[in-house]
């Protein structure tokens, strides 16, 4: 396969960074872009040791990281995308935390469209660039009462957060019918897997479980989501940047929906204690949406790609995660830090 050179923004996201591991595995050259330094190794896959699923380790002497703000360095960031000369540019940069949407709208709309359309419209000046894949969310579409959906623009987004992913959307829907704008959107179900932020629901259920100490579970846990390894999901978007037409949208998804609370109950049971020891009930936040069912057709039949990791296997392997780093993941947050 040709070595491209991939522009990966937001690279110290929990996706971002598991992508990057993913195209070095391949044998790209990556630059990484993020508003702040690289994080403690043990959330980045690609400068871990051994890989933990057994798969080649990544090659970091192509990677090349840079510590650059979306919001405030537009300048800087384009000086190094005309430097570099990317063909393909994958963005995973975004506010993502929803409930916190509620508190601090601004910061969400300009990191989420307004700082995206800067950047957009400097991009599609750039004849270099190949390929823009944009990694969206299913939160646009509000909750998927109705059963499993198939990849559409009928947004019915129900928080600041799903507001502006939906905007954002939106915007470059129109720069590629306008420009032939090269961009692919991905959204996928719930990510999950080793090196995920401590405050998301899966580390978050397996730290309580170990230590005892107690977490909430908004609105008792009966919103219902299907949860894909991370692996599964990075691997799907790398062969999406590389092989999907421009203007095209992605649904990577199981199909195996679980409730929230059914999920924590599980990881409860394999870690050997009871979920009300570890559990307690919450109002519910505040826009929730009931369910995400995201119909994966379309990548199914048209890369015959299949999610490999089972829940099982990947809960196992995320604890091992968990249980090898214990005492260091202790001493670290556990809740979500509010960054502008």
């Amino acid at each position: 396969m040709t070595s491209s050179k991939v522009l990966v923004i937001g690279s110290n996201s929990f996706s971002g960074s598991h992508f990057v591991a993913e195209a070095l595995r391949a044998g790209h050259e990556v630059w990484g872009v993020s508003r702040s330094n690289e994080p403690d190794p043990v959330f980045l896959p690609y400068r871990w040791p051994q890989s933990a699923s057994g798969s080649p380790l990544a090659t970091t002497q192509n990677f090349h990281f840079h510590a650059i703000n979306l919001n405030s360095q537009l300048r800087e960031l384009l000086e190094l995308i005309d430097r570099v000369q990317p063909s393909h540019v994958v963005n995973f940069a975004a506010q993502g935390m929803v409930a916190e949407s509620w508190l601090n709208p601004t910061h969400w709309y300009q990191t989420n469209v307004v700082s995206q359309v800067a950047l957009h419209d400097a991009l599609r000046q750039r004849p270099f660039l190949k390929k823009y894949v944009h990694v969206t969310t299913p939160e646009v579409y509000g909750s998927t009462d109705e059963g499993w959906i198939r990849e559409h623009n009928h947004f019915a987004p129900s928080t600041p957060y799903a507001v502006s992913r939906a905007a954002c959307d939106l915007h470059l829907h129109s720069f590629y019918k306008a420009y032939g704008f090269p961009v692919v959107f991905t959204r996928a179900a719930n990510v999950y897997g080793p090196g995920q932020q401590l405050y998301r629901i899966i580390p978050r259920a397996m730290l309580s479980a170990r230590t005892g100490k107690p977490m909430q579970l908004h609105g008792g846990g009966y919103s219902e989501r299907c949860f894909i390894h991370i692996r599964d999901a990075m691997q799907a978007t790398l062969r999406l940047a590389l092989e999907a037409d421009p203007g095209s949208t992605w649904h990577l998804s199981t199909r195996e929906p679980i409730s929230i609370r059914a999920l924590v109950e599980r990881i409860c049971e394999r870690c050997g204690v009871a979920f009300s020891a570890v559990v307690e009930d919450s109002g519910e936040r505040l826009g929730k949406d009931q369910s995400y069912l995201l119909d994966s057709t379309s990548i199914r039949e048209a890369f015959c790609w299949s999610d490999q990791v089972s829940l099982e296997e990947g809960l196992t392997e995320t604890l091992a995660w968990v249980d090898g780093h214990l005492d260091q993941l202790k001493t670290l947050p556990w809740t979500y830090q509010h960054k502008a």
